[in-house]
């Protein structure tokens, strides 16, 4: 069944694995799809399975209205749509190119300039969450165009519209990833701290998803503390927070392992404490990180 938009063929250029992951849920979903990457050779799979490879980008960008970009960063999408920019008359970009908020702007402007329409995108899924609705991608730009191509849009993941502002949905996605990767970092530095005392992966992972999985419930009680501006330390305090991070340090210390993380929190917590912020609650960073870094 042809989609509601009309649409009934894609483009994706860019062929890395969420390319590929999304060209392929493009093929399921039943749409003709036209695919070009610089190394040729990754759109061969693709290919295979009915993909049409366009030999160049202006072929790829003549094939139909809207184009998927799926690409490093911003830059990447100038190096390879500015020598086509003639082509770009009524296309419809849909950017899932990570990038800053700014630079999505300027994007856009970009892409209107040379008389297409931009959609700015944030996927929150890695390649194999691709094609399924359980996951979401942030979306922002023109609202009309946004609902005109939704059906198109959810062929790769439920969608999440956040605003005509360009930059939201690179500002939403960049939001999530300075969580994730810190999260997932501190995980890592977890297991190497294991490690050098002779604890294995298996065994200590289970007790940091226990750990990890109850933060929702900090997060639902903080949040509106932090909303109406109250930090007291009822509940817990900068000074313990500060203890408590200096014998993570030691404890990595004392084994060898690299401290820098912890002490890098470690430090964070003792400019709020030099602050005059001791014996208020953690959440008061919250304002201190919100006012730069420190002189």
């Amino acid at each position: 069944m042809q989609p509601s938009s009309g649409v009934s063929s894609v483009t994706v250029i860019g062929l890395g694995p969420m390319g590929r992951a999304m060209a392929g849920a493009y093929l399921d979903a039943g749409y003709d799809v036209t695919v070009w990457n610089r190394t040729a050779s990754r759109a061969d799979e693709l290919v295979a399975r009915g993909a049409v490879r366009a030999t160049t980008v202006e072929e790829a960008l003549a094939a139909g209205e809207v184009v998927v970009l799926s690409l490093t960063d911003y830059a990447a999408m100038y190096a390879i749509l500015e020598p086509a920019a003639p082509a770009l008359a009524g296309r419809v970009l849909v950017n899932l190119s990570s990038d800053t908020p700014e630079r999505a702007r300027e994007g856009a402007a970009w892409a209107v300039k040379h008389g297409a329409r931009h959609l700015t995108g944030g996927v929150q899924t890695p390649p194999s969450g691709i094609g399924s609705p359980d996951f979401d991608t942030f979306y922002s730009g023109p609202r009309d165009l946004f609902e005109r191509y939704e059906d198109v849009l959810k062929v790769i993941t439920g969608t999440d519209y956040r605003g005509e502002d360009p930059g939201l949905a690179a500002l939403y996605y960049q939001l999530q990833m300075d969580l994730f990767w810190t999260a997932l970092t501190a995980w890592l530095h977890t297991l190497a701290l294991a490690d050098a005392n002779g604890i294995s992966a298996s065994e200590i992972t289970p007790y940091a998803a226990q750990t990890l999985g109850g933060m929702g419930q900090f997060l639902d009680f903080y949040t509106p503390r932090i909303e109406a501006g109250r930090h007291s330390g009822d509940v817990e305090r900068i000074s313990m927070a500060v203890a408590s991070m200096e014998h993570v340090v030691h404890t990595a210390r004392d084994a060898g392992v690299d401290p820098a993380l912890p002490a890098a929190v470690l430090g964070a917590f003792r400019r709020a404490s030099a602050e005059g912020y001791a014996e208020d609650s953690l959440t008061r960073l919250f304002e201190v990180f919100g006012r730069g870094t420190a002189a």
